[in-house]
């Protein structure tokens, strides 16, 4: 198990550029399984769970060619049918939370998928349901393999299109019936879909492949099936995550920093929800300009009632980014309500930031008060394990911000998440070692 040892209290200057987006990412590769034609994918973020993934479809028989950092051309007219139906291929996708994105493309495409209970990040909870029932909608067969310990979903031949509402707007699960249904016969017709970037993005590309999607960006998609699919070329939006992550590493230090090439139209609500917490941060071009600020002043709502940021399907706010905010908020001036939720552990590392001395109170599960420092009092530096992708990057920032040496154990979860990101934040004056 890897740590950084980090010393705090550095100001930091300078720009940085986000990588790809690491959810998009995982969808898209996965849809190189429903052609036997290449696609070509670019800005691929080279993390950890994206490096599984590419590993998982070379063992399936995926042809890989890398051409430059980021620049994969893929080949799936070799899959290798008897390995995707073993316990080995199963196993390794129990261990691999992207795995799930390979069961719509595998089912589509060949007629049999198994779907283990995901790995991945220890956040609480994580409902597979919508990807099954949406599957058993287009026609699919469900049982449960025992000796594989992981669902069985079979379809005699083609998948039939279908109405559905789904019972929750998943991103994963809308993503995964999508690639389903585009090789089935018939029409199918998405309510409640998730609307996000990165389904958006999975949408453009199974167009340039040859299938039929309307409605994309919205939240109704009907999809009319096609007999095949053929090559294309794609590339993957700058992620939104790393750029909400950097915001709030500027705010926490007092850093001036340029985050650069951002796609701005797709951040949707993300500036506005830290310029909530005071945050001032300006568009120039497609890049986000964030200055040092003596105090960073939460707002209230108009009836003086304390701010609540919340997660919500898009576009509201992402959860992925509530781990961020509230450690942003710590040296704020006032108070915030976070409330997450979608997952019901993501908020139990406050208890470390908590030791570190950030005024936080863990109402429940799903909600914590945090009253900001205002930079009047330093976080001391601590001994912290990352439990997640998310909460990692938020004890990193905090490690940032505090005085004296932190240690974070656990590093693997970040790396999961974030490329190169001690290189990354050292080229910006942060003091960060890897152990």
């Amino acid at each position: 198990m890897s740590s950084f040892v980090v010393e705090g209290g550095h100001r930091l200057s300078g720009s940085i550029a986000p990588q790809g987006a690491k959810n998009e990412a995982l969808e898209v590769i996965s849809a190189v399984l429903l052609t036997s034609e290449s696609v070509s994918i670019s800005n691929i973020p080279e993390i950890l769970d994206v490096r599984n993934l590419i590993s998982l479809l070379e063992g399936m028989g995926v042809r890989v060619e890398r051409h430059s950092k980021g620049e994969y051309t893929f080949t799936a007219d070799r899959i290798n049918e008897f390995y995707v139906a073993s316990a080995e291929f199963v196993e390794k996708c129990a261990k691999l939370r992207g795995s799930v994105m390979v069961v719509g493309p595998l089912l589509a495409r060949f007629g049999l998928a198994y779907f283990p209970k995901p790995g991945g990040d220890k956040i609480g909870r994580r409902r597979v349901d919508t990807h099954i029932d949406g599957f058993i909608k287009l026609g699919a067969d469900c049982s449960y393999d025992t000796s594989k310990r992981a669902y069985k979903l079979t379809s005699q031949g083609h998948l039939s299109g279908s109405y559905m509402l789904l019972d929750e707007a998943s991103v994963t699960g809308t993503a995964n019936i999508v690639m389903a249904a585009t090789l089935a016969h018939g029409v199918t017709t998405i309510y409640n879909a998730a609307c996000e970037p990165y389904v958006q993005q999975l949408c453009r590309l199974l167009v340039s492949m040859g299938a039929k999607i309307d409605g994309i960006g919205s939240n109704l998609l009907t999809i009319t099936g096609v007999e095949e699919l053929h090559g294309a070329s794609h590339r993957v939006l700058p992620d939104m995550i790393e750029v909400g992550s950097f915001i709030g590493m500027a705010a926490i230090n007092q850093s001036e920093i340029t985050i650069k090439d951002v796609h701005y139209p797709e951040l949707g609500i993300i500036p506005e929800s830290f310029r909530r917490l005071g945050v001032r941060l300006e568009q120039r071009g497609d890049d986000i300009w964030v200055p040092a600020q003596e105090s960073y002043v939460i707002e209230s709502f108009i009836d003086g009632s304390i701010m609540t940021l919340a997660d919500a399907p898009w576009p509201g706010l992402t959860p992925d980014l509530l781990s961020v905010m509230l450690v942003t908020a710590v040296q704020c001036r006032g108070s915030v309500l976070i409330h997450q939720k979608m997952f019901e552990s993501r908020l139990f590392f406050v208890d470390k930031l908590i030791d570190m001395g950030a005024q936080i109170i863990l109402c429940d599960p799903h909600r914590a008060v945090v009253i900001g420092h205002d930079h009047r009092v330093t976080l001391k530096g601590g001994h912290l394990v990352s439990p997640d992708i998310r909460a990692g990057i938020a004890m990193l920032l905090a490690a940032m911000s505090a005085k004296g040496t932190s240690v974070i154990d656990n590093i693997e979860q970040i790396d999961r998440g974030y490329e190169d990101i001690d290189g990354r934040l050292n080229a910006l004056g942060a003091h960060i070692q890897r152990k």
